[in-house]
């Protein structure tokens, strides 16, 4: 982080790790085993009615009969799901050959898939049928027989598993298919720290029953767990209301920010206790802002404001 300037804390707002149960419900996500089956939108409606909410989203579609990781979101952390949706994505797959294939001619297809590659969304996807480039980081031959292939992918999200199975088939010349899919990390997020829906029911009615929290506040996870593979800035309390009612981030109201911000980069706006107050457009590079930290000008633009005006007092003015 480029330490831009002195701003000791005041006595405002609530920390990520300091909040009550109370607190989560109204903000948090919890990491789902989906198991095979219902769709995303039904688990999340499931959790939805078994924790008597009023809202929840997901990160991240799976197909009803793929299972894993899928990040629930809590009221206002909805609000930031959406960077769930673009974060890196790991699979484990099981890809069935139609005719036999060599281990060796495998590794070599993997090997040209990797990198960037173009996909057309399949006709039962949510979104618009068009040519897209997507990026493929890693692919991993865990086991091969002739007939079957059982692989690990880390991929750019909104990358579909399924086209690079029948691609890398029509690649082969003998076709191949996607027979089992197992989402194994979304973003920050990996399925050792996942839970089932059972096992989030039990949790929940325990808390109900005893008024014991402990197994619950586990699993409900802060919402700026989803922010942290994209850069930050740290906002000086004095400019926390006013981005709060949609002002854009200037110079003086910077008091740290990541080392590897690029302008164009969507990224989290905090206070000086990691509250999360607003996903922004960085409008600079984060060298840039270091050059100029005693003068003026804009450093990110808002998109979405996640913090709940007066949080902190209003220490700015109207024109």
């Amino acid at each position: 982080m480029y330490k831009i300037s002195e701003s000791a804390g005041a006595p405002y707002g609530n920390p990520p790790s300091e909040r009550t149960i109370e607190q989560l419900f109204e903000s948090s996500v919890i990491i789902v085993n989906k198991q095979a089956g219902p769709s995303s939108h039904q688990v999340a409606a499931w959790l939805r009615d078994s924790f008597e909410l009023d809202s929840t989203g997901h990160g991240g579609t799976l197909d009803p009969n793929v299972t894993g990781v899928l990040p629930v979101s809590i009221g206002k952390a909805s609000k930031v799901i959406k960077v769930m949706q673009e974060s890196p994505k790991e699979y484990i797959c099981l890809m069935k050959h139609y005719n036999s294939q060599k281990e060796s001619k495998l590794l070599e297809m993997f090997e040209k898939f990797t990198g960037p590659i173009y996909q057309i969304p399949p006709f039962q996807a949510a979104v618009k049928r068009e040519l897209r480039i997507r990026r493929i980081y890693e692919i991993e031959m865990l086991e091969h027989t002739s007939k079957k292939t059982l692989f690990r992918v880390l991929c750019e999200g909104g990358t579909y598993i399924r086209n690079l199975c029948e691609d890398i088939g029509s690649a082969l010349g003998s076709g191949g298919v996607m027979e089992q899919l197992i989402r194994t990390k979304s973003g920050p997020f990996d399925i050792e720290n996942s839970v089932t829906m059972i096992e989030a029911h039990d949790m929940y009615k325990v808390w109900k029953d005893t008024g014991d929290a402990t197994s619950l506040c586990s699993i409900l996870r802060p919402l700026e767990d989803m922010l942290v593979d994209i850069p930050i800035i740290v906002a000086k309390d004095s400019a926390v209301d006013a981005l709060c009612h949609g002002a854009d981030l200037a110079v003086p109201g910077v008091a740290s920010l990541s080392k590897n911000m690029k302008r164009g980069q969507l990224i989290s706006i905090r206070t000086l206790r990691d509250e999360a107050i607003a996903l922004a457009r960085a409008t600079v590079n984060a060298d840039e802002v270091v050059e100029k930290s005693n003068g003026k000008g804009k450093v990110a633009k808002l998109e979405r404001v996640i913090m709940k005006r007066g949080t902190y007092p209003r220490e700015w003015k109207t024109k």
